[in-house]
């Protein structure tokens, strides 16, 4: 991996990573993510979270492609964005097994 790669993928894992460094975000993900089709409705009804806070943070995880809502009145739909959801899980996965490989510690 290049050096430009290098820096889209840490630029992207720290935008992910921010999208979801809010409980409030990661309930609403999971909440998402548990649906079978995408979710027609409001979700501060189903968490107890005031609509004004809800929205606030489906545009954190919508700027960051996380999730995806399209407005078809008078509701809003909402689900994870498959595609951006995977790249995450792979972005992640690579960085978190850095040092899956190594056998010794840097502090003993």
């Amino acid at each position: 991996m290049n050096n430009s790669e290098t820096n889209l993928n840490q630029e992207q894992i720290a935008r992910f990573a921010k999208a979801m460094g809010h409980p409030t975000r990661i309930a609403i993900l999971q909440f998402l993510a548990k649906q079978s089709t995408c979710y027609f409705g409001d979700i501060h009804e189903e968490l107890p979270i005031a609509k004004a806070t809800v929205s606030q943070h489906l545009k954190e995880l919508k700027e960051a492609g996380l999730i995806q809502g399209e407005v078809e009145t008078p509701k809003v739909k909402y689900c994870i964005n498959r595609e951006n959801w995977a790249l995450a899980q792979n972005l992640f996965k690579d960085f978190f097994n850095q040092l899956a490989d190594k056998k010794e510690s840097c502090c003993n």
